[in-house]
């Protein structure tokens, strides 16, 4: 994926992993089809009230494929459901300020997202629900609206990794580990 169009939701900064899924939802098993399909449901569960929904009840998943963050995103507890979530609720892109370390890690790991960090804090520049295109190999996003680029930080080697499915995906696509 070189390019993804869609629309975004903007989160704060230090948004941790109870938020982006409670811990009462970890007892779901995301390599179990329906109950990986039910975490996607949950994402975001732990924002307060007075945040825009991530979820659409009416489907069980968002209409943002593409969240804005502050700094330290992902902070907390060290649980792969956190990127797990995120992805199984369709979202396909994170672009924060700053990541917490084990949460990217977790991100590279999976597959599910991809933990694009900013040069600057994006989450003054867009509003939920505007619409934006993310290209990641120019390394900007731009909102749709006006035109406007963002410079990104590569990607690097992490993109491949993502793009394959997370590091065992990555590591049959390359031999590293029989098909």
């Amino acid at each position: 994926m070189n390019k993804l169009q869609a629309k975004v939701y903007v989160a704060g900064d230090n948004i941790d992993t109870d938020q982006i899924i409670p811990a009462h939802y970890l007892n779901l098993v995301p390599t179990i089809p329906e109950e990986y399909v039910k975490l996607g449901s949950y994402a975001m569960a732990g924002l307060p009230e007075t945040c825009a929904p991530f979820i659409d009840k009416a489907t069980g998943r968002t209409p943002y494929a593409i969240m804005i963050a502050g700094t330290n995103f992902g902070c907390g507890s060290s649980r792969e459901h956190a990127p797990v979530a995120l992805g199984a609720s369709g979202c396909k892109a994170v672009v924060a300020r700053s990541y917490a370390r084990i949460f990217f890690r977790n991100c590279v790991a999976t597959g599910e997202v991809y933990p694009v960090e900013s040069t600057g804090d994006l989450t003054q520049e867009f509003k939920t629900g505007d619409e934006a295109e993310l290209d990641f190999e120019a390394g900007t996003i731009k909102r749709l609206a006006d035109g406007k680029v963002f410079s990104l930080k590569p990607l690097g080697a992490v993109a491949p990794v993502v793009a394959a499915g997370g590091m065992f995906g990555y590591a049959r696509q390359v031999g590293m580990i029989k098909r």
